[in-house]
């Protein structure tokens, strides 16, 4: 077995191959009714943290899979400063998020769609380089963002039908 993690560890994985492990974990969100957001933190090609939202279900604000993902980091190395980490998320962080990651210190960030409503590394704000800060992430957008934003708008038109659906019924009951 410690030859496989030793070749594994040489030979090392690309952006794309966490992407997908984090649309995994996106996917075990919407099965359990959450947003799909997932997150793998990585270090040394080896994943260290991941998570999924689980805002909904367990009516947590602070849910998000960036958090799951640096809360299991730092458990799996002792320390809440995961220097040299790499967090592979599939939705750009919110602002919650990117305090979380700033406060880490973890060294790089890749994410899959941009968020232009709450994006916190660009597309609304960036709190990731704000000047003066004690500490600077490197920034990577786009990563497979296609299918990140496609399954982030299938959720929501899906989640906006359910709604229709469920008024329409209420309104004929109400007839």
């Amino acid at each position: 077995m410690q030859l496989k993690n030793t070749i594994k560890n040489q030979i090392g994985y690309d952006d794309t191959y966490w992407m997908k492990h984090a649309l995994m974990l996106a996917d075990r969100a919407e099965s359990e009714g959450e947003v799909p957001v997932g997150a793998v933190l990585v270090m040394n090609n080896n994943i260290i943290g991941e998570g999924w939202n689980h805002s909904i279900k367990q009516h947590n604000p602070t849910g998000h899979a960036e958090i799951m993902a640096l809360q299991q980091g730092g458990i799996t190395l002792q320390n809440y400063r995961l220097l040299d980490a790499t967090l592979f998320v599939t939705l750009e962080p919110c602002i919650m998020c990117a305090g979380a990651i700033i406060h880490s210190r973890i060294k790089n960030l890749v994410f899959g769609a941009s968020d232009p409503k709450t994006g916190a590394a660009g597309s609304l704000i960036n709190i990731l380089n704000y000047p003066g800060l004690n500490h600077y992430v490197n920034v990577q957008g786009g990563i497979m963002a296609e299918e990140c934003s496609s399954k982030i708008s299938h959720f929501f038109q899906k989640r906006r039908h359910e709604i229709k659906e469920k008024k329409q019924r209420l309104s004929k009951l109400v007839k």
